[in-house]
C-alpha cells in the first residue's frame, strides 16, 4: 500500500527531526478533547524519546500508526517509557483510558482493546504538537471516555468512488479521531455476484471491500453497507431488467412492494452486501422520500411502507444484523413531520401538531418492527423542538432510534454554513440529551464536492460525539488547522475556509438566472432560461446597470479570492502534513474566480470604447477556462475517478443531483460550459 497522504511529511519529519526538543511549555490541543485533560509541568520526555514499552499482562500492542517510530517491547519496566495494560474493572465508559505522563514515564490504563487503541491516538497527538513546538511531552492526566458510543460518518458513493488508497487512508484518518463507524451507501459500486446487472463496471469487488472492512476493523472502525429501498432505487430500475418491478412504470424511483420479486431481488443485494461488509453490525435498509402508488389494492401510502419495512426487517434479523429506517415517510404520512422542521415553533405549538396527529401514529404502532433503529435525521433544523419530540416518542414506545445530522447536503463545490457545523453540534447535543448512543454524520454525494473538503465538519462531529459541547465553534476551527496542517497554521491569520464558503455561495449561480444550476439539464432552452443575458453592443451600459447587484458580488469575489489565494500559498509552504487538502481548495478558489472575472471582461465590453479588444478577451474565456478545468481535473483525480464507464446509464435524476447529469466531469461545468456556448451564438 502507498504511504499515506495525510501523514508522509509528518512521518519523516518526527523520525528524522535533529531538533532537540525542549523543557518550556507547549500549546497541546486534542481533538477530540478527552473528558478530563490536566497539565501541570513539562516531562524529560522529547518527541523522538520514546522508544520502549511495557505492560505486565502482556497486552497485544493496538495497530499504531508511524507518528511514534518503532517501538520495542521489553520486559523491564524501568527501561520503558511507556507502560500500558487493559483493566475491565476501571470504572469508566466502553472505549475509555487513563493516561498519565510523568517526569520520565507514560502510564496508560484502559478499559477495553479500543479504549488502548484510542490513549495511543490521543498520545499520537501529544507527540505531534510536541515535535511541532520543539517542545517536551506534557507532565499530564487524562481521563477519557466518550458520550456517544457508535459514532458513525457516511460513505456516499452513488454517483462515483475514489481509489482504493484513499479509503484506506481515510480509515486511518477517521480513527485518529476516534471515529468508530462507517455506514456505506454502496449502491451500483459493489461487484454483486447474485444480481451483476446492477453493478457499474469498475465496481469494487465483494473481496476488495470485505479487505477494507478487515482493515476497518482492525483500527476500531465496523463498517455497515446502506442498501437503498422501496424509494431511491433509480441505480436498481433504471434497467430494463428491472422495470418489472417499480411501483410506477414510468418512474425508475420505487419498487411496487406488492410484488414478491421485489423482495427477491432486494434481498440477493442484501446478502452480497452483507458478504462484503461482514464485519458491521447493522444493514440500513433505506426507506425515506416515497410515496408508492398502491396498484388499486386500496392500501395507503404508510400500510405499503410497512409491508415493505416488515419484510426487510425479518430479513436483517434472520441475518443478524440490526436494521436502520429513515424514520421521515411514517412522520409525514401521520402529519407531524413539519414541527422537525421549523425552529420557530414554540414548545407548546409542537406538541399541539403531536396532539392531533399522534393517533395516526399510533394506528400503526403493532406494525413497526420492534428490531429496527428509527433514524431520527435532520440537516438544517436540528435545533426545531419537534426533533426531540420525536426521538422522545420512539423512546417511549420501546422502538430504537438514532439522530442523523449532516456534514454535507446540498450544496454545489464545498460545504456550506461554516461546515454545517451549528447544526451538527446542535443534533450531537440532542442525541446525548435523549441518552442515544449511536450519532450518525450524512455526508450526501449528491452534488459531490471534493471528499477532503468534508473534514472540519467531519472533525466537529468527532469532537461533539465524543466529548459534548464543551468547545466553541471557533476554538473547533483552530483546532482542525492545527490538528489537520501544523500548529503553527492554527492561527486566525490562515482561517480562510468561512471566506471561501462565502465565495462558493456567491459562485453557485452568478451566470444564471435564479437558483438554477442544478435544473439547467432539464431545461428545453437553458441559454434563455438559465443563463444570464450578455452585453447589447448596441445598447452601451445597459447590461452593467441591470447586473448591478451582481458585479457588486463579483468585486466581493475578487477581493476575498486574493487573499484566499495568498492564506493559502502560505499555508502550502508551512504544512506539515495534508498539503494535498491545500490543493484542493486552492481550485475551488480556482474555479470561482474564474466565474467573477467571465463576468468582468463581460462588463468591460459593455463599457468599452476598445470593442474588439473586450471582445477578443471575453471570445477567450473558453480558453482560460479549458486550463483552470485541466488543473481542476488533474488535482481531484489524484484520489477520485472522475468519470463515469463508458457503458454507465444515468438514471431519471428525480432530485436533479448534479453528479446524475454527465458521465465525465461536465456536469460539475455545465453553467460555465453553456456561458461560451452563448457567447458564440451571440457573438
Amino acid at each position: 500500500m502507498k504511504k499515506h497522504l495525510w501523514y508522509s511529511i509528518l512521518i519523516f519529519s518526527v523520525i528524522f527531526a535533529s531538533c532537540k526538543p525542549i523543557k518550556k511549555t507547549g500549546d497541546f490541543k486534542i481533538l477530540p478533547l478527552p473528558q478530563e485533560f490536566e497539565i501541570t509541568g513539562v516531562s524529560s520526555l522529547g518527541h523522538d524519546s520514546i522508544k520502549k514499552v511495557y505492560s505486565s499482562s502482556e497486552t497485544e500492542m493496538p495497530i499504531l500508526s508511524k507518528v511514534l517510530g518503532e517501538l520495542v517491547i521489553t520486559k523491564e519496566v524501568p527501561e520503558a517509557q511507556i507502560v500500558y495494560d487493559i483493566d475491565n474493572t476501571l470504572d469508566l465508559g466502553e472505549n475509555g483510558y487513563l493516561l498519565t505522563i510523568s517526569e520520565n514515564k507514560i502510564q496508560i490504563k484502559a478499559k477495553d482493546e479500543a479504549g488502548l487503541f484510542y490513549a495511543f491516538k490521543t498520545l499520537d497527538q501529544l507527540v505531534i504538537d510536541a515535535y511541532e513546538q520543539k517542545v517536551n511531552l506534557p507532565i499530564c492526566t487524562i481521563k477519557d471516555y466518550p458520550l456517544i458510543s457508535y459514532r458513525a460518518v457516511h460513505l456516499d458513493v452513488k454517483h462515483h468512488r475514489e481509489t482504493l488508497d484513499y479509503y484506506y487512508n481515510l480509515i486511518d484518518k477517521l480513527a485518529s479521531y476516534k471515529v468508530n463507524a462507517i455506514i456505506a451507501e454502496v449502491e451500483d459500486k459493489l461487484q454483486y455476484q447474485s444480481q451483476p446487472t446492477v453493478s457499474s463496471a469498475g465496481a469494487l469487488s465483494s473481496e476488495e471491500w470485505k479487505t477494507l472492512s478487515k482493515y476497518a476493523l482492525e483500527r476500531h472502525i465496523k463498517i455497515s453497507p446502506l442498501i437503498q429501498g422501496l424509494g431511491h432505487a433509480s441505480f436498481i430500475l433504471k434497467h430494463d431488467k428491472y422495470k418489472h418491478l417499480r411501483d410506477d412504470p414510468e418512474s425508475d424511483w420505487a419498487f411496487n412492494p406488492l410484488n414478491p420479486k421485489t423482495y427477491d431481488l432486494q434481498f440477493d443485494l442484501y446478502k452480497d452486501a452483507l458478504a462484503a461488509f461482514p464485519d458491521g453490525k447493522y444493514l440500513h435498509i433505506g426507506g425515506d422520500e416515497v410515496h408508492t402508488t398502491g396498484r388499486n389494492s386500496g392500501k395507503t401510502s404508510l400500510e405499503l411502507q410497512l409491508i415493505w419495512l416488515q419484510k426487510v426487517c425479518k430479513f436483517a434479523e434472520e441475518n443478524n444484523r440490526i436494521p436502520i429506517f429513515w424514520d421521515d415517510m411514517p412522520l409525514k404520512d401521520s402529519g407531524v413531520y413539519e414541527s422537525m422542521f421549523d425552529s420557530k415553533l414554540s414548545q407548546e405549538e409542537v406538541d399541539k401538531i403531536w396532539k392531533e396527529n399522534e393517533h395516526k401514529l399510533l394506528a400503526f404502532l403493532d406494525q413497526l418492527p420492534k428490531n429496527c433503529i428509527y433514524m431520527r435525521w435532520n440537516y438544517s433544523n436540528s435545533d426545531a423542538l419537534g426533533n426531540s419530540k420525536a426521538m422522545k416518542w420512539f423512546l417511549d414506545h420501546d422502538l430504537q432510534v438514532m439522530g442523523a445530522t449532516a456534514g454535507q447536503t446540498r450544496w454545489v463545490l464545498m460545504p456550506q454554513e461554516e461546515s454545517n457545523m451549528n447544526n451538527i453540534r446542535s443534533f450531537v447535543n440532542a442525541s446525548i440529551d435523549n441518552n442515544l448512543n449511536s450519532i450518525f454524520l450524512t455526508l450526501w454525494d449528491d452534488d459531490s464536492p471534493h471528499f477532503e473538503l468534508y473534514m472540519r465538519g467531519i472533525l466537529a462531529f468527532a469532537e461533539y460525539s465524543w466529548a459534548g459541547d464543551k468547545r466553541t465553534k471557533e476554538e473547533i476551527k483552530t483546532i482542525y488547522r492545527q490538528r489537520e496542517f501544523s500548529h503553527e497554521l492554527s492561527a486566525p491569520k490562515y482561517a480562510f475556509i468561512d471566506d471561501l464558503e462565502v465565495q462558493v455561495a456567491l459562485w453557485k449561480n452568478i451566470l444564471l438566472k435564479g437558483n438554477k444550476r442544478n435544473y439547467l439539464k432539464k431545461m428545453e432552452k437553458p441559454l434563455e432560461e438559465g443563463l444570464i443575458s450578455l452585453p447589447d453592443l448596441s445598447n452601451k451600459g445597459k447590461w452593467t446597470s441591470e447586473n448591478e447587484e451582481r458585479l457588486e458580488a463579483v468585486e466581493k469575489i475578487m477581493i476575498s479570492y486574493e487573499q484566499v489565494a495568498d492564506q493559502i500559498d502560505e499555508m502550502k509552504e508551512k504544512t506539515e502534513r495534508n498539503l494535498y487538502t491545500l490543493e484542493v481548495y486552492e481550485q475551488v478558489n480556482e474555479l470561482v474566480a474564474f466565474s467573477a472575472k467571465a463576468l468582468l471582461a463581460l462588463k468591460e465590453l459593455d463599457n468599452s470604447n476598445n470593442e474588439q479588444g473586450s471582445l477578443s478577451k471575453v471570445k477567450n474565456l473558453e480558453a482560460d477556462f479549458k486550463k483552470i478545468r485541466n488543473e481542476l481535473e488533474t488535482v481531484y483525480s489524484k484520489t477520485r475517478i472522475l468519470n463515469k464507464p463508458a457503458d454507465y446509464i444515468l438514471d431519471q435524476d428525480h432530485h436533479a443531483h448534479l453528479a446524475n447529469q454527465s458521465i465525465n466531469f461536465d456536469w460539475q461545468f455545465n453553467a460555465e460550459m453553456l456561458l461560451f456556448e452563448k457567447i458564440k451564438k451571440t457573438y
